[in-house]
């Protein structure tokens, strides 16, 4: 498969899977919209190793695979993955940070964790290093300086990851896995492993309110933050627009996840997304 195709191909698994992220792509200059798209398919890939291993050791491996690919994707011989290979033209072309790149595949190692998180600071931690990391990452393709935009950045990612983890908690029990902080539960007196046993157990909507609300929090901080923040680089911080809608959709919910209709932005969502584009504003 050809570097073209290997790039269309990404863009096709990010319309797929992470239709948000696709949206806010496709709102990016030209000359940066396939290395953001090639960043979100590369995190698709990471995200989907503990979805797709019976046994963490089985995860790690894959993880590991990752780590060990790195040497070739910033030496530009890649492995043959239609994922490395244009992320290492985009490694290249807009001189990515190895570090960040590192900083997302050792995120995902939590992901094989199956115990929830022990309180908000280590919930935190892991939204910094995937989430945020993205937005970072994106910033480097549109120009940004080291450390520019970076708390933006960081606060975006942290309530972009938290609007995601809850819109997903049924999805999550599903699979056996928790991302409620357990000291917030315990104030709310949730048993996260109830949900685990298919059951709404009392505690939920205030547990899912108290983290709502610190996502709305980082949102309030971040909007200050971009007005600072260089025009060019301010694309890359769309994912917050759609972050403030879906926290609308879960406050007129109840802050109950399991009444939420999950699927793709609507008109509404789209409109509110393209007029903060054209305004560079959040």
């Amino acid at each position: 498969m050809a570097a073209s195709e290997h790039a269309v191909a990404c863009r096709r698994e990010v319309r797929r899977h992470d239709y948000d992220r696709y949206l806010c792509a496709l709102l990016a200059p030209a000359q940066a919209r396939e290395a953001v798209l090639v960043l979100t398919a590369f995190n698709l890939e990471l995200a989907r190793v503990c979805e797709m291993v019976s046994e963490p050791l089985i995860g790690e491996i894959r993880l590991q695979w990752w780590r060990d690919a790195l040497d070739g994707i910033f030496a530009g011989a890649p492995p043959a993955h239609f994922v490395a290979e244009p992320l290492s033209e985009a490694v290249r072309r807009f001189a990515l940070s190895r570090d960040l790149i590192e900083s997302l595949i050792d995120g995902r190692a939590t992901d094989l964790d199956n115990e929830p998180p022990p309180d908000i600071a280590a919930l935190s931690d892991y939204a910094e290093q995937t989430s945020s990391t993205l937005v970072r990452l994106s910033l480097e393709v549109l120009g940004a300086k080291p450390g520019e935009a970076d708390e933006a950045a960081r606060r975006i990612g942290i309530a972009w990851a938290y609007t995601g983890l809850l819109r997903s908690v049924p999805f999550h029990a599903r699979q056996r896995r928790l991302y409620l902080p357990v000291d917030i539960c315990r104030q709310h007196g949730l048993d996260p492993h109830a949900l685990l046993e298919g059951r709404r157990p009392d505690g939920l909507c205030d547990t899912v309110s108290v983290l709502a609300a610190e996502a709305r929090g980082h949102l309030t901080a971040a909007r200050a933050l971009t007005l600072r923040c260089p025009r060019p680089l301010r694309p890359a911080l769309l994912p917050a627009v759609l972050a403030d809608f879906y926290l609308d959709l879960l406050e007129r919910a109840g802050f109950d996840p399991y009444r939420l209709v999950h699927d793709r932005p609507g008109p509404g969502a789209m409109l509110r997304l393209a007029w903060a584009a054209f305004r560079c504003q959040i």
